[in-house]
C-alpha cells in the first residue's frame, strides 16, 4: 500500500526592525525657495466648491497682496519658527537612488526624517531652518491651462541651513549609505522650488547644499 508524505513548509523568520539614527548639519550652497499652499488659497478653493454653480458668476478681481502671499507661502511651525517640509529630504534621497542603481521602492520603506515641529496650518512635518532669513522672490510663471503669464511671489533664503535627523533601516542601508545619499541630494537633486530634480523643468540650480 502506497503512502504519501507530508512536506512541512517552515515560515520565514522575520527580524525586528533595526533602525539607526544620525543627525547631519547642512549649509545651503544655492538659494532655497519655499512654496506652501497658503491657508487663504485653501479657503478660497473651499468656498468656490461649496458655492457650486453659483461660483461661476463673474466677480470683481481683488488686488494682489504680495506681502500676504509671501507670508502665506512660508512654512511656519506651531511655535512660530520657519522651516521646510521634512519630506523634501526623504523624497530627495529616494530620487537619488536612481543615480546608484538602488531600488527606490526599498528606500521608501527604509528611510525617514524626524520632524522638529509641525506646520501651524496643515500639520505638515517640518525641519527647522537655521541662520536663515527670507526675502520676497517675485517671478513670472506660465499658466499652461490658460496660456497666460502671471506673477508669483515666494520666500527665498539666500543663506540657509538646517540640522536634519534621519532614521534608517540598518538591514537596508549603512550609515555611509545614508550620508552619501544626502550628499547626492545636496549636490545633484536639490530641495524646494527650482531644484535640479524639478518635475516641471530642468530647474534653476536652487536648493543645493553641502554637509558641514
Amino acid at each position: 500500500m502506497a503512502t504519501t508524505s507530508t512536506r512541512v513548509v517552515m515560515a520565514p523568520k522575520i527580524k525586528a526592525p533595526d533602525f539607526r539614527r544620525i543627525e547631519l548639519t547642512i549649509k545651503g550652497t544655492s538659494p532655497l525657495v519655499i512654496h506652501r499652499f497658503s491657508a487663504k488659497a485653501i479657503q478660497q478653493m473651499r468656498e468656490t466648491q461649496e458655492a457650486g454653480s453659483t461660483a461661476r458668476s463673474k466677480k470683481a478681481k481683488e488686488p494682489k497682496d504680495f506681502d500676504a502671499l509671501f507670508e502665506g507661502a512660508k512654512h511656519i511651525s506651531e511655535e512660530g519658527w520657519e522651516g521646510l517640509h521634512a519630506a523634501a529630504f526623504r523624497n530627495g534621497a529616494i530620487s537619488a537612488c536612481r543615480l546608484v542603481g538602488f531600488k527606490m521602492t526599498l528606500a521608501k520603506l527604509a528611510f525617514k526624517v524626524e520632524a522638529d515641529g509641525f506646520d501651524r496650518v496643515d500639520g505638515a512635518p517640518l525641519v527647522r531652518l537655521i541662520n536663515s532669513e527670507a526675502e520676497q522672490w517675485v517671478t513670472p510663471v506660465r499658466l499652461k491651462a490658460a496660456g497666460t503669464v502671471d506673477l508669483r511671489v515666494r520666500p527665498l533664503y539666500r543663506e540657509w541651513g538646517a540640522n536634519v535627523r534621519i532614521q534608517w533601516d540598518n538591514e537596508v542601508f549603512t550609515a555611509d549609505d545614508v550620508v552619501n545619499l544626502i550628499r547626492r541630494v545636496g549636490q545633484q537633486v536639490g530641495i524646494g522650488e527650482g531644484r535640479p530634480d524639478s518635475k516641471e523643468s530642468a530647474g534653476l540650480g536652487y536648493g543645493l547644499f553641502e554637509l558641514v
